[in-house]
């Protein structure tokens, strides 16, 4: 292992991303990320002269439909599901309440 990355490294990351993991997975986790790291590294060794750099590996621009809004005439069933409705919209409980300010 070229110790690229070490257990306390993975930890902070870990803790960043809120993944808990036992002693045991990190000692096992560390070096694998280690080898991972190492891969990514091997691809600066590349000799890359001549290249042209892309920004897609398609010549397709886009192949995507236009955003256009569209009634589906389906309100009245979703508002059926939804646990409280109101006027035609679905009531969700407050999440800032400005009272204690």
């Amino acid at each position: 292992m070229a110790n690229r990355i070490n257990r306390e490294q993975v930890q902070h990351v870990a803790e960043l991303a809120k993944l808990e993991f036992t002693d045991t997975q990190l000692d096992a986790l560390t070096p694998q990320l280690d080898d991972i790291i190492g891969l990514f590294e091997s691809l600066s060794e590349v000799d890359t002269t001549g290249v042209e750099p892309t920004s897609s590996v398609t010549d397709q621009i886009n192949v995507m439909r236009d955003d256009v809004a569209d009634n589906w005439g389906q309100s009245a069933a979703l508002l059926k599901n939804a646990p409280d409705a109101e006027r035609g919209y679905i009531k969700v409980p407050a999440i800032i309440d400005e009272s204690e300010d």
